[in-house]
């Protein structure tokens, strides 16, 4: 990369793959910080770096039914650390073995699920070249399974969500008719370096029990 400022369209991060995966540790994260952890994916696309994301089935008992997020959901007792937490899910979720990937996932961060008032782990990998598309491996948690590249999440509109408060207008990332919004988008946000931004605390990650 150059020294200049990159474009606001695909924020402040890294624009390659390997320089994006640098910024965090290959070491062991942390254990039992967290009650969730979801997995940001990524891929080298035909222009850009592109990140997997999941639209949740439809169901009347899921309260993020219908919404879009990234692979992942709550502990298990039988889970020995966060990290085998992500890799399970990624596996039930999407298909996706340890293999799939170029390496363990590294851990980002732990942010607030602020309405169900839990933390949730954050991890990062590759998706490894040559390996196939990730598809839903549950239908009856994931109805479609998507890339989208990094500069769409510069894209913001206003869509009817409904939430806490009731359906309010959000601010929201809308993609080949899918709609991303709330906790995921800020974190995707966050991870490729856009600025943030004000906006409600919004749904779309909720975890199994």
């Amino acid at each position: 990369m150059s020294g200049d400022a990159p474009p606001a369209a695909v924020g402040s991060a890294p624009d390659s793959l390997p320089e994006l995966l640098a910024r965090y540790s290959e070491g062991a994260p942390p254990v039992g910080t967290a009650g969730a952890a979801v997995t940001i994916v990524l891929r080298s696309g035909p222009r850009e770096v592109e990140v997997l994301l999941i639209e949740r089935a439809e169901s009347d008992t899921d309260p993020a039914s219908g919404q879009v997020g990234l692979p992942g959901g709550h502990v298990d007792d039988a889970d020995s650390s966060l990290a085998r937490t992500a890799l399970r899910e990624l596996r039930e979720e999407v298909g996706l073995e340890p293999s799939d990937l170029t390496g363990p996932p590294r851990f980002v961060e732990t942010k607030l699920a602020a309405r169900f008032r839990l933390k949730v782990a954050i991890f990062v990998g590759e998706l490894a070249p040559g390996r196939g598309s990730p598809s839903p491996a549950s239908k009856e948690e994931v109805a479609h399974v998507f890339w989208m590249p990094r500069s769409a999440l510069a894209r913001a509109k206003q869509v009817p969500r409904d939430t806490p408060l009731g359906w309010i207008e959000v601010t929201a990332t809308v993609h080949d008719g899918h709609i991303l919004w709330g906790f995921t988008r800020r974190v995707l946000r966050d991870f490729f370096g856009f600025p943030p931004e004000d906006e409600l605390g919004g749904l779309p990650f909720a975890p199994h029990a």
